[in-house]
């Protein structure tokens, strides 16, 4: 009988420490999608920034070539083409 009580306290012992082990892992887990959730954030605003920069850089480039520079000046008149041909289709739009 007492070999049946040690085989009872014995599984009872390894049910606690395996509970224990499932909240470790599970607190573990939710911290590891916190910080999934804060790298995500800050991906997010990285990019955005990368898509403002770029912005800005192409501005630049345009406004370097506007000032005399050599370099981009194909691009600042393909660019400088295209806004003419929207300010073409909207006085089109306006006049219809």
């Amino acid at each position: 009988m007492s070999e049946m009580v040690e085989i009872v306290d014995s599984l009872e012992a390894k049910i606690l420490k395996l509970i224990n082990k499932i909240k470790v892992l599970e607190e573990k887990a939710h911290q590891l999608k916190y910080e999934l959730q804060v790298s995500n954030q800050n991906l997010e605003k990285k990019a955005v920034e990368l898509d403002h920069l770029q912005k800005q850089f192409e501005t630049l480039k345009i406004a370097n070539s506007l000032l005399g520079s050599d370099e981009n000046k194909r691009e600042t008149k393909l660019k400088i083409n295209s806004l003419i041909r929207e300010i073409d289709y909207c006085i089109a739009q306006l006049s219809d």
